[in-house]
């Protein structure tokens, strides 16, 4: 808890002439023009304009008493800032924030149901916006659910809800004190009058141990049901089978964070699991996802990028939190999901940096110096035989010994159809108070035994795609001197290296 919190508010504009000379913030990912931001919200394509909604506190790096920030983009990767969504009403039932939800169409008109929040109190709201989503009037009669459908829950709050016949389904994540999470299923006719059906799904947190991926947590935050067809998004239909998802981040204070899916069968008024999977090898720092169905039928999602920094560092840097790039959502057909880029991000391209085939061979390393810098997109292909690896030196600081601090990134093939992905972040500062620990998991092994890597470098953002498997991280480095090397292991061959310079996304001008 930060002291004295209400007296560390700063001027917006203040903050944004510090913010802007800080080298740890991207340049092509979303960040708020000042301030704190966190889980995304309320996305959707509405007349053609995709809209990024987002928890937001414009007064310093810190989270508290939560507006909704708001963006809108005809491209999703070029952002133009628009005014407050929605902030709290002194008095009101979100006095103490606005916290995360969802916008749907009721019948034409843009519906947000988000969570109020009043001291320990929190339950949901509703607004209803203008035809060009910038103008929202609250419901009267917030909140809209007055009780929590169990005593003494660990959380209840961020909502999933969908239209299914002539009613409307919501889901809120939750947890019981000293059990686990669960998610919650409500049922209304008009988003304004709700009916308890029971938890669609429940858990407990001691089915794992606690250093365990899949740990899942005290409460659910963040759930969200979606039901897909290989590339395409389809309607949930609890009377006929499809391939669903349950997404939810695990949450357990700040000992433990990190958004896991369940893949299985929604029916009736229960979602039956069948397998448990990270979404994102990087732990905490791709946490509080949320994703929506664009016009063209695709899922797309995006998530929050926490920060390495400290309260301290983000206090004193006067911003914190970065949204990631949006995520192309797709069913495998074994029940899990494969994540990349949206197609465009290719739009960010700048100069081509490499173009090579067979650039690395077994037993050996190669350096690329036209491959350097803080705003980079890499993609690597490789050929790794069981017991083989590549080893990607991504870019960073070089030291007068010729040390490098850059991040290095480490794949293996452990088996035929299994990829181990470590990242090592321990030598890429000597910043004090910043989280330099390794993360990793699993990957699998494309049919056709090829290894495709996608890395995103964003200054102190890092995005990587390994086979459709994402990992994501920061890191703080004070330069980025060093340039790309590459070093085969066993039978690890890298067929194809491409590169391109990344220029900024800004500045961003409203629409």
């Amino acid at each position: 808890m930060i002291p004295e919190v209400d007296q560390l508010a700063e001027d917006p504009a203040v903050l944004r002439a510090r913010i802007a000379t800080d080298p740890a913030r991207p340049r092509f990912h979303f960040t708020a023009p000042t301030g704190w931001l966190n889980d995304p919200n309320g996305l959707c394509q509405w007349d053609g304009i995709h809209h990024l909604f987002y928890q937001y506190n414009p007064f310093g790096g810190y989270h508290h008493r939560i507006h909704w920030g708001h963006a809108t983009s005809t491209d999703l990767v070029h952002w133009a800032d628009q005014p407050v969504a929605l902030a709290p009403d002194p008095g009101g039932p979100d006095s103490d924030g606005c916290w995360s939800g969802v916008l749907v169409d009721d019948g034409g008109v843009p519906t947000v149901v988000y969570s109020g929040k009043v001291g320990d109190v929190v339950l949901p709201c509703l607004a209803t916006g203008s035809a060009d989503l910038l103008n929202w009037r609250k419901f009267a009669g917030n909140p809209v659910i007055d009780e929590q459908p169990l005593p003494e829950l660990a959380g209840f709050r961020d909502h999933c809800v969908w239209r299914e016949g002539d009613q409307w389904r919501m889901l809120i994540g939750a947890g019981v004190a000293d059990s686990g999470g669960f998610v919650a299923l409500y049922e209304s006719p008009d988003l304004r009058s709700w009916r308890y059906l029971g938890p669609i799904l429940s858990g407990t947190m001691y089915d794992r141990a606690y250093d365990d991926p899949l740990w899942p947590g005290t409460v659910w935050e963040c759930a969200e049901l979606f039901r897909l067809a290989g590339d395409q998004d389809v309607p949930l239909d609890r009377t006929h089978p499809g391939r669903d998802f349950l997404v939810f981040s695990a949450w357990h204070g700040d000992l433990s964070r990190h958004a896991l899916y369940w893949s299985g069968s929604y029916r009736g008024d229960s979602f039956a699991p069948e397998g448990l999977h990270p979404l994102d090898l990087g732990g905490a720092y791709f946490y509080a996802p949320q994703s929506y169905r664009d016009d063209a039928g695709r899922r797309i999602m995006f998530g929050w990028l926490q920060e390495a920094r400290g309260v301290t560092a983000n206090l004193a840097a006067g911003w914190a939190g970065v949204m990631s790039m949006p995520r192309l959502v797709v069913e495998r057909g074994d029940g899990t999901l494969h994540l990349s880029p949206a197609p465009e991000v290719d739009l960010l391209h700048g100069a081509l940096l490499a173009n090579l085939s067979t650039v690395v061979v077994p037993g050996t390393a190669q350096r690329f110096p036209e491959v350097a810098g803080d705003q980079l997109d890499l993609e690597l292909c490789a050929t790794l035989c069981p017991g083989a690896g590549i080893e990607i030196h991504l870019p960073g600081e070089e030291v007068d010994d010729g040390y490098l601090a850059g991040a290095i990134l480490r794949i293996f093939r452990i088996r035929q159809n299994k990829l181990e992905v470590q990242l090592d972040r321990s030598a890429t500062t000597w910043e004090p108070g910043v989280d330099t620990g390794p993360r990793g998991g699993a990957a699998p092994v494309s049919d056709e035994g090829i290894t495709e890597v996608r890395v995103l470098i964003d200054h102190s953002v890092l995005e990587v795609f390994v086979n459709g498997v994402p990992l994501s991280a920061r890191v703080h480095s004070t330069g980025f001197h060093s340039p790309l090397t590459l070093r085969a292991t066993g039978d690890g061959v890298a067929t194809s290296l491409r590169a391109w310079r990344m220029p900024d996304a800004l500045p961003r001008q409203r629409l």
